[in-house]
């Protein structure tokens, strides 16, 4: 360059991808139950374009009641872990998930849970 940038031009692109993650199936519905009968099923987390290894976190609902009481009647395992991890073909790994839900008392929801990851997105 002997000092002189102005003959030189460096043009640098790229695409900046946000890490995600899908669910197969994208809903779930459980089966009704009798009271302090427990159902469950199973899917999958598929995360897309996390380029270190992060933790799932879940944030399960609590449920209020009609005499005002709350319970927590949901549980989360991951079987195989809840690392993210990046395997050695760039592609992050698919983690299973098994839900579960176990109340006795009468009791319906129908809303969201929440994965974040570390960085809580």
């Amino acid at each position: 360059l002997n000092d002189n940038p102005s003959h030189y031009k460096i043009t640098l692109s790229g695409t900046v991808k946000s890490p995600k993650m899908t669910f197969d199936p994208p809903f779930l519905m459980l089966m009704p139950v009798p009271l302090d009968v427990k159902t469950e099923t199973a899917f999958k987390i598929i995360p897309q374009d996390f380029l270190r290894q992060s933790q799932i976190q879940v944030e399960l609902p609590e449920l209020e009641l009609e005499d005002g009481d709350r319970i927590y009647p949901f549980s989360v395992q991951f079987p195989e872990g809840k690392d993210i991890v990046l395997s050695s073909d760039g592609r992050n790994k698919e983690l299973i998930c098994h839900i579960s839900f176990r109340s006795s008392r009468p009791v319906s929801f129908l809303g969201n849970m929440f994965f974040i990851d570390e960085e809580e997105n």
